[in-house]
């Protein structure tokens, strides 16, 4: 495996091979992993883009697991409880993107994979990322 994790008690994985077929034909393999996964990539491949996606906020975290309605109470209030230690982890990462409108993370995560996106690395946005961590991660 590239990078590998146990996730909500799952067992997740990336195929070293499909990435390096991605890699080797001339494309950027773009992986949508958690943070331990992460890691284990930015190790391995140093000059790695990391790019963490945040919620716009707890209640909206908690509104779009509830209206998947994929997993039932319980459930969700176990991811709620889990997010905000996998949300804790943002700062490991070179990029962080807000997931509010579709468009605009869209185009920031363009921008990112262009090479365009230094305005949205985690350094440059402390000051507008603060309300929103202080919400996600409180006290």
């Amino acid at each position: 495996f590239f990078e590998h994790a146990e996730v909500f008690g799952n067992l997740y994985g990336t195929s070293r091979t499909a990435v390096d077929t991605v890699v080797n034909g001339g494309q950027h393999a773009i992986l949508e992993i958690d943070w331990q996964g992460a890691a284990q990539v930015r190790a391995s491949t140093p000059d790695t883009r990391s790019i963490f996606i945040l919620p716009p906020s707890t209640g909206e975290l908690r509104s779009r697991l509830t209206n998947r309605g994929q997993d039932d109470h319980a459930t969700i209030e176990r991811r709620l409880g889990n997010a905000r230690s996998e949300m804790s982890h943002y700062h490991e990462f070179d990029y962080v993107v807000v997931n509010d409108h579709f468009v605009t993370a869209l185009a920031e995560l363009k921008a990112i994979a262009a090479g365009e996106g230094e305005a949205l690395r985690i350094a440059a946005r402390k000051d507008v990322l603060t309300p929103l961590l202080d919400d996600l991660l409180g006290p």
